[in-house]
């Protein structure tokens, strides 16, 4: 069923839908397995409920939030109201600034594939006591997956895709935030990013060890060894930011997610698509407004400025590579207001289209300002007036 048949068919059978609700009988359908890359490598699977479970997925959350959010941690920030990935980063931030120079940087090993339906089912069953929704919620959780036709069993996990499955997840995690208030403990959570501050390396070898020990056997989760550390914070990511070093931590963009962006940013000014300049600096700029929506709250203005350096010219390549010859090169120049031998030096040089992108020719055939004049986005925050 697409979402705008949701409507009709609501209109038509949902009596006997509320009908099975009020009874505790209503049964979800599978989830659909749908496969995306993740950031860091690999794939992240994802388990997308039919129109109609996402409906009532949707309705249970607005209730259970509503009266489940106020009582979580203050230190958690992920699928939260009001509470975004940037405060997480800044409470870090804070904790850094204050003389926890060492982070334990937890990360959970495939934590929406591996949670417990039986201790996740007892955390609700603790704040719901209608059988109807615990039966609902249940029912949520061991729908099964159907994949290339064929549908599995789900024992374990609560799978990404649904609307309640984040705010399952923040219960489910909500006791470890508790036990980690309970230690007095300077940690910021995200979903299942757990970042907790102490002073020392032995300090933090110690909470990782006990930390580890404690997911382990009340929650019957696992760490992930190979991602997880004891370290300082500039040689960690949180949320895609780093620090910088030195009594005043900056935030800055970790060098994984730079990385990402430049292999973005390639894919997207690759010299052979054969695409108008127009069209490519259009799609390029749905990339470029999101990235500095997140990213655009690093404290390192310097980066951004240099990335806008480097895109530009990369689409300066492109249009070299376009022109194709030397005569059409030349002339395109003169056109737009390189004189005759700077025009001539550039159209005959044998260096390929990246050497001669960095030209003073190309920088005056296609100013920083005729690129702007295109509707190119910028990475960098303007400069004061």
């Amino acid at each position: 069923m697409s979402l705008d048949a949701l409507a009709p068919h609501l209109k038509e059978h949902w009596p006997a839908i509320r009908a099975q609700l009020l009874e505790g009988s209503y049964k979800p359908q599978p989830v659909r397995r749908v496969e995306i890359p993740k950031g860091s490598a690999g794939t992240r699977l994802l388990g997308i409920p039919t129109v109609l479970d996402r409906f009532i997925q949707q309705a249970v959350l607005q209730v259970l939030q509503a009266d489940w959010d106020p009582t979580f941690s203050e230190h958690s920030f992920g699928f939260r109201p009001k509470r975004s990935a940037h405060q997480a980063v800044a409470r870090a931030q804070e904790f850094i600034a204050s003389g926890h120079g060492i982070v334990v940087d937890l990360d959970l090993e495939k934590f929406f594939d591996r949670v417990n339906h039986d201790i996740l089912m007892g955390l609700v069953a603790k704040r719901v006591t209608d059988k109807r929704i615990l039966k609902l919620i249940r029912g949520f959780l061991t729908a099964g997956v159907l994949t290339d036709g064929l549908v599995g069993p789900t024992e374990e996990g609560t799978p990404q895709g649904g609307p309640l499955s984040p705010l399952l997840s923040n219960l489910m995690l909500d006791v470890l935030d508790k036990e980690l208030e309970r230690r007095g403990h300077n940690f910021v959570r995200y979903a299942d990013d757990c970042n907790v501050y102490v002073r020392s390396q032995r300090a933090g070898e110690r909470v990782m060890d006990s930390v580890e020990k404690f997911l382990t056997k009340y929650l019957k989760l696992k760490v992930n060894k190979a991602k997880s550390a004891v370290a300082r914070p500039v040689k960690r990511k949180f949320l895609g930011f780093s620090f910088t070093s030195g009594e005043q931590p900056r935030r800055r963009i970790a060098p994984q997610s730079l990385a990402r962006f430049r292999g973005r940013v390639r894919e997207l000014t690759r010299r052979i698509r054969g695409n108008s300049l127009a069209q490519i600096i259009k799609e390029l700029n749905v990339y470029l407004i999101g990235w500095r929506g997140y990213f655009g709250f690093c404290e390192t203005p310097s980066v951004l400025r240099e990335l806008d350096q480097w895109i530009r010219r990369r689409l300066r390549a492109i249009v070299w590579k376009q022109w194709k010859s030397g005569p059409t090169r030349f002339a395109k120049l003169r056109r737009c207001g390189v004189g005759p031998v700077l025009a001539a030096k550039a159209a005959s040089s044998p260096g390929g289209s990246w050497r001669l992108s960095n030209s003073p020719a190309l920088a005056i055939a296609l100013s920083n300002a005729s690129l702007k004049s295109l509707g190119l986005a910028t990475v960098a925050a303007p400069k004061p007036a």
